[in-house]
């Protein structure tokens, strides 16, 4: 088996506790779907700096919506977990295919990706693969969706 690549480990990677959890944010893997602040502006709110609030709700909403976004620019684990050596990474989940409002589909797991020439493509734990066809990064989403107006039928 192929092993994940990592590519977007970044210095402006943040971290955010509650003494409870500790929520990771990687910026480089955000296409701004704006799935945290539509589901919960009261701990994910862009206007603010910083911009997540880890008193704004409880423990059980904030990782019920960390676990929606499309990406894993989120991701978090409860602090009795965090190991610094290895750095963050979601709960281990099941494979999942989501269909985002307006956005991207979203694989989560191992799913081996082929292209029109039966290449594989680099295989990640989540990939967001593009329905508008407006992304630069076909197949993959860059956050085009949101510029040219996507929206479900």
């Amino acid at each position: 088996m192929v092993d994940f690549i990592d590519e977007y480990n970044s210095k402006n990677d943040r971290e955010y506790t509650n003494g409870e959890i500790t929520v990771f944010w990687k910026p480089k893997k955000c296409i701004h779907a704006t799935t945290c602040y539509r589901e919960l502006i009261e701990v994910f709110n862009p206007r603010k700096r910083p911009w997540v609030d880890m008193k704004g709700a409880s423990t059980n909403e904030i990782i019920r919506v960390v676990n929606l976004c499309p990406t894993d620019a989120l991701t978090y684990k409860y602090n009795k977990d965090v190991d610094k050596t290895d750095g963050a990474a979601s709960a281990d989940t099941e494979n999942e295919v989501r269909i985002m409002k307006d956005g991207p589909v979203v694989l989560k797991g191992n799913f081996k990706l082929i292209s029109t020439d039966e290449t594989e493509l680099k295989r990640m734990k989540i990939t967001s693969l593009c329905r508008c066809g407006a992304s630069m990064q076909l197949p993959y989403c860059d956050g085009m969706h949101r510029k040219t107006g996507f929206a479900d039928k």
